[in-house]
């Protein structure tokens, strides 16, 4: 694929990122994408599971709207249903999340209550609505959102559940769980994690969250199959990258390349510009080892001080459906749980309780009947060192528990994420950490060397979820990274004439 400036670029990780960036610089010089995992798609996973598809990593398109690049690219390939074109769909407000029909069931093994569960998910709603308020400068009430939350409800809890001491501790039971999803969601251990002050930055885009019926991995199979073949390298693990270096290849003394990237299999690929797309949990492990020399310390801080948790999914399968035709959710409240107390750190004893609930898959007729149970944290993690055996005998145990049925029939298969032991990604995606801010997000996305003025500009460009201000933790903040520094080297092109023989 020589040609154009003759300038080398490789692109490290096929996730959307890279597979973005890739798509946008075709036709200048010559491109390789190195891919250490032998499928493309990074954190975007379809398995089949009982009789249809699940989604082992991004389950939803999130804010489906004309603003989001993932449903625009998507509705291009054709690859969405005809209700994600529904136009008032697309408009809808929902803050990413429309509510489902659900059914709450307590640990006590009955359902509650509905009003009650409604009113104390309401308040929990406000309140994290209320998190995007601007205070001002040094007057933020907290330093995390859970802290934040905690006082809040502390002020409200009476008035909310009218002096009545039993519905007050229903009530708390609700608002833990709503934390434990927020865990979920903001993918983190804890919400005392979270930084109050940047949490308001992450923008929702309009639209009802809508998922692939084909299975979201065709996304990237489509990204793929517009590149050139031989472009996506797999199986090709890096194991270092050097630049500001001078390297050449052998037998020819006319040019030298300020990177060369090292592969584990003994591979060297020499480069003008590396675009890395590794997921933030393997920089906070790896960089180290990763770069020579070494990321400026402002960088490698900014890894250290953002957050990047752990989100896991327990898939059951069942002979036959224990729930309602009209349910699509089935959420888990512990009544005895409170935020306002400190929570269990035995994980052995209590990992179990952090789950949030379980999805019903849609439509049974593709999936047969499957639940899809959603947990984070470190709970999460320590779910990833049990056997098969070991989850499956105790989600059967907790559902027993929960339906108050002794004889419910364990799900006849299972399957689950393990997202933290993934050598390659260590967690499942970013979030403003206390200690952090946007400005992080920000440092972590500045290409280097940082002199401008350097004769060998734009050597590493840092693409990725974790790299996008006001998208982080989504598929579009990906692939809008990916586009963004695809366009800062065409920007680079476009401006310079053929590189000069060295």
């Amino acid at each position: 694929m020589e040609g154009g400036t003759g300038r080398r670029v490789l692109v490290v990780g096929a996730g959307l990122a890279g597979l973005g960036a890739a798509q946008r610089l075709r036709g200048h010089g010559s491109l390789r994408l190195l891919e250490a995992s032998a499928r493309a798609g990074g954190r975007v996973c379809t398995q089949p599971f009982a009789s249809g598809l699940v989604e082992m990593g991004a389950h939803w398109i999130h804010g489906p709207s004309p603003g989001n690049p993932i449903f625009r690219l998507a509705t291009d390939y054709g690859l969405l249903g005809p209700e994600a074109a529904q136009e008032e769909n697309q408009r809808a407000e929902v803050g990413g999340r429309a509510p489902l029909p659900s059914v709450t069931y307590g640990s006590s093994g009955r359902v509650l209550d509905p009003q009650v569960v409604s009113q104390a998910r309401d308040l929990f709603d406000s309140l994290l609505a209320s998190t995007h308020t601007s205070w001002g400068a040094g007057k933020v009430p907290a330093p995390s959102v859970g802290q934040y939350l905690r006082a809040e409800i502390t002020r409200r809890i009476s008035a909310l559940a009218g002096g009545q001491e039993e519905v007050q501790r229903l009530q708390l039971a609700v608002l833990a769980a709503c934390f434990k999803l927020e865990c979920c969601i903001s993918g983190t251990h804890s919400m005392d994690l979270v930084a109050l002050e940047p949490f308001r930055e992450y923008v929702s885009l309009p639209g009802v969250d809508c998922t692939v019926p084909g299975g979201y991995s065709s996304l990237p199979q489509r990204m793929l199959s517009t590149l050139p073949e031989g472009t996506v390298l797999l199986n090709k693990e890096v194991k270092s990258i050097q630049w500001r270096g001078s390297f050449r290849e052998e037998g020819d003394d006319t040019r030298d390349f300020p990177v060369q990237v090292e592969c584990k299999d003994g591979d060297t690929f020499l480069a003008d510009h590396v675009i890395i797309t590794v997921p933030l949990g393997f920089l906070k492990e790896c960089h180290q080892d990763f770069f020579h020399p070494p990321l400026p310390k402002r960088k490698a801080e900014a890894i250290h001080h953002l957050g990047f948790g752990t989100n896991n999914k327990i898939f059951l399968e069942f002979e036959q459906p224990f729930w309602e035709p009209q349910q699509q959710l089935l959420e888990v409240v512990w009544e005895d749980e409170s935020p306002l107390e400190e929570p269990s750190t035995d994980l052995e004893a209590n990992w179990f309780k952090k789950l949030v609930g379980f999805v019903v898959l849609q439509p049974p007729e593709q999936h047969g009947h499957v639940l899809c149970g959603f947990i984070a944290g470190k709970e999460s993690e320590y779910m990833e060192t049990l056997s098969d055996g070991e989850v499956l005998s105790t989600m059967t145990r907790v559902l027993r528990m929960l339906t108050g049925n002794p004889c419910l029939p364990a799900p006849r298969s299972m399957l689950r994420s393990q997202w933290h032991s993934a050598p390659y990604t260590r967690g499942s995606y970013s979030y403003v950490a206390v200690g952090s801010s946007g400005d992080d997000i920000d440092t972590l996305a500045q290409p280097l060397p940082e002199d401008t003025k350097d004769s060998r500009p734009l050597q590493l460009l840092f693409a990725g979820e974790a790299t996008h201000r006001t998208f982080y933790s989504t598929t579009h903040g990906a692939l809008l990274s990916g586009w963004r520094e695809a366009e800062r080297l065409n920007k680079l092109f476009e401006a310079s004439s053929p590189i000069p023989q060295q």
